[in-house]
């Protein structure tokens, strides 16, 4: 997964960047909601019809998503409850962009892009409940493609292109494929 090969690739960095922000006092869950806010501002954005932008202020939220980690292991502040509510805010962070997507397509009178951003919303999350469902039964479960780098990849693409509609299409048949997947993987797992 993708996912891999970018911890291994930004590591270094992050663990410098994390190394900095350790010293102004921050903490790691600042920055997990820091990231929430962004994204949810991100939603209204793209409810708004402000695509653009609202991609920018995603890609500008992954950062503080990609440091809260960091942070918390280079300052020796890591949490169970840091890393549940880095997981509890991920999951309404992710909503947030695809309800300002489905307001923005009802209003507009486009059911198809509502109906997009429903099914890409749905499977997101189901992809993310698979795994913490099967983890929490002892069970590994990364299968699939589309965990969540690669559903922010695709989305920031879409709105920085003006492209929205495609990639909640792409998203809506890949991330429900995904979340299939890690069903299939726990059958051949337990079977």
């Amino acid at each position: 997964m993708i996912e891999e090969r970018l911890r291994a690739r930004t590591s270094g960095i992050l663990v410098g960047a994390a190394t900095l922000v350790a010293r102004t006092g921050v903490t790691p869950n600042t920055l997990t909601v820091l990231g929430f806010v962004g994204m949810a501002v991100a939603g209204a954005l793209c409810a708004a019809g402000s695509f653009f932008f609202a991609g920018v202020v995603v890609a500008a939220s992954c950062i503080f998503d990609a440091l809260d980690g960091a942070l918390a292991r280079a300052s020796g502040t890591a949490s169970v409850f840091g890393a549940f509510l880095d997981s509890f805010l991920d999951r309404y962070a992710e909503a947030a962009v695809y309800a300002g997507l489905l307001v923005h397509y009802a209003w507009a009178g486009a059911p198809s892009g509502a109906v997009a951003a429903f099914l890409a919303a749905i499977g997101s999350l189901m992809v993310s409940y698979a795994r913490a469902r099967a983890e929490g039964l002892g069970i590994e479960c990364r299968a699939g493609l589309f965990a969540r780098p690669e559903r922010l990849a695709v989305i920031i693409a879409g709105l920085v292109t003006g492209l929205v509609l495609p990639a909640l299409v792409i998203l809506s048949v890949a991330t429900n494929a995904t979340a299939v997947r890690r069903l299939l993987h726990v059958l051949q797992s337990t079977g």
